[in-house]
């Protein structure tokens, strides 16, 4: 028995053991329901600043920044301004269409700098699964996000946990909920994984540490996704404020969001089209939203955050782009996984993004009311 099916049968068991409880149980411990269901409305504008010093320059630097780069129904990427020491331009990666703006510093410049600040409008998302509204999407496109990238690769390993987590479903969206499922049960928010994560799932289901952040966990559920069939895609992007709801976890400070980075995912049903996802957001609220550990989706604190997020996801925050393998314009280094960071490269190295007092860079965001 392989040690991800060990791992699944145990947390499964955990899982059923954990529903035999009474629920007076709960009455007599846990708090009071939480509230947590963002809802379509109104829109909400901001401006984010991204301002990146680099500290230790050697010879030629480089420097790339994600821009808000989609257009949808729950957000509008608006315009850009930017001011650097530096030779700026805006380009995009050719694949995904993921807009970012790229600088290079003459070798003799000892302190380069370039300040990038965007204007977009986002919205929460929510699906109303009573509602049918197929929709038409070119055959093409969604064969483009059911295909394996470096990270996500869809068969092996992969796709044999896919076949396993979805077995008895007959749906599209039957097979999304267990796979969703699935991600909650078996993974875990593991707090000492540096930024969020690497996303490389191959590697996680085969050594059975299915512990990461954001873009591990729903880097999963995509990939899983993806293996039985089911177009899927991660989200990267950045919380902006608050929640309106009162997780501290699932909120951004708009002061500081140099570590508010946070992938999320969408997955395509062919009765409601491209709908929203974020299991990790779920494993995240179970470890850190309250001193102790949750094991319980029932939990009055998790279950209304398990259930929203199945289709729905709050507008505090900003999607940057949906591209994996991403080459950037004159780098030396390797491609990217993906672009949710700042990166930088001197003469001598890429710099750690996840380090972001290394370079320095700062990112802040203000809402600019009607």
């Amino acid at each position: 028995m392989t040690t991800v099916r060990r791992t699944f049968l145990k947390n499964a068991a955990t899982l059923s053991a954990a529903y035999t409880l009474p629920a007076i149980g709960f009455a007599q411990s846990a708090p009071a329901q939480r509230q947590f269901n963002p809802q379509p409305g109104a829109w909400r504008t901001f401006e984010v600043t991204t301002r990146v010093d680099i500290l230790a320059a050697e010879g030629s630097t480089r420097v790339w920044l994600p821009i808000p780069s989609v257009d949808s129904d729950w957000q509008q990427s608006l315009d850009n301004a930017y001011a650097s020491n530096g030779q700026a331009r805006m380009g995009s990666d050719t694949h995904y269409g993921a807009k970012l703006l790229a600088v290079e510093f003459a070798a003799g410049e000892k302190k380069p700098w370039v300040e990038l600040t965007s204007r977009l409008q986002t919205r929460n998302r929510a699906v109303d699964w009573a509602a049918k509204k197929p929709e038409q999407e070119d055959a093409a496109s969604l064969k483009f996000w059911t295909r394996s990238t470096a990270l996500l690769p869809t068969d092996g390993i992969v796709r044999k946990t896919a076949l396993e987590a979805t077995r008895g479903a007959k749906t599209d969206v039957e097979k999304a909920q267990k796979i969703y499922d699935w991600v909650v049960a078996n993974t875990y928010r593991e707090p000492k994984t540096r930024g969020c994560g690497e996303g490389d799932i191959k590697t996680m289901l085969e050594t059975g540490n299915l512990g990461g952040k954001c873009a591990d966990l729903n880097a999963i559920f995509v990939g899983l996704c993806r293996a039985v069939g089911l177009p899927a895609r991660d989200v990267y992007g950045l919380r902006l404020v608050p929640s309106a709801f009162g997780y501290k976890e699932l909120s951004g400070n708009p002061a500081s969001l140099k570590g508010a980075q946070h992938c999320r995912a969408e997955v395509f049903l062919k009765d409601y089209g491209w709908v929203a996802m974020d299991p990790a957001d779920v494993a995240k609220v179970m470890r850190l939203e309250t001193a102790e550990w949750i094991k319980d989706t029932r939990h009055p604190v998790v279950a209304p955050v398990n259930q929203a997020l199945f289709g729905g996801w709050e507008g505090n925050w900003l999607a940057w782009n949906m591209a994996h393998d991403v080459a950037l314009p004159g780098a030396k280094g390797p491609k990217l996984g993906f672009l949710m960071y700042p990166v930088c490269e001197t003469a001598e190295e890429r710099l750690d993004s996840y380090a972001p007092d290394a370079f320095k860079y700062q990112i802040t965001a203000r809402e600019i009311k009607a």
